[in-house]
């Protein structure tokens, strides 16, 4: 899980994060083998948390989360899965079901690697989110 102040901590409605890291937390406890959940420090998609408010103010101008993070001078998705392909070759694990919609997550720990079998990961939108999960659809190719 990528961290998100605002969705994990104080509960947003702009995104899909918090119910992503709770439905993970839940699903880990209910499988009888466990599971892992790296934290990872890459907010707003790796830009920061400064950029990122920076990115909300332009979103509430009536760009999408892309549009915004591009207008700052990034890429729409600066994450990096070294660390996170790391992590687990360290706990001796190879293979994961990864609970994600994002076909950059799957490729990034697949390139160090490890064999990752995709879990989908879909949250029910909210008048708050609609948008910014068709742009995660439409525009990053997330599988929603």
């Amino acid at each position: 899980h990528s961290e998100c102040l605002t969705g994990d901590i104080l509960g947003s409605l702009k995104c899909d994060c918090g119910p992503q890291l709770h439905a993970a937390l839940a699903a880990i406890a209910a499988n009888p083998g466990g599971g892992v959940l790296l934290y990872l420090q890459q907010e707003g998609r790796g830009i920061g948390l400064i950029n990122k408010l920076r990115a909300y103010a332009l979103q509430d101008q009536g760009f999408d989360t892309v549009d915004a993070n591009t207008r700052l001078g990034f890429e729409p998705d600066e994450r990096d899965f070294t660390l996170a392909a790391a992590m687990l070759t360290q706990l001796g694990i190879n293979q994961v079901s990864l609970l994600t919609n994002n076909p950059l997550k799957v490729a990034g720990l697949a390139a160090h690697g490890l064999a990752v079998t995709r879990v989908s990961h879909s949250m029910a939108p909210n008048p708050h989110n609609s948008g910014y999960l068709d742009t995660k659809r439409d525009r990053q190719g997330h599988l929603l």
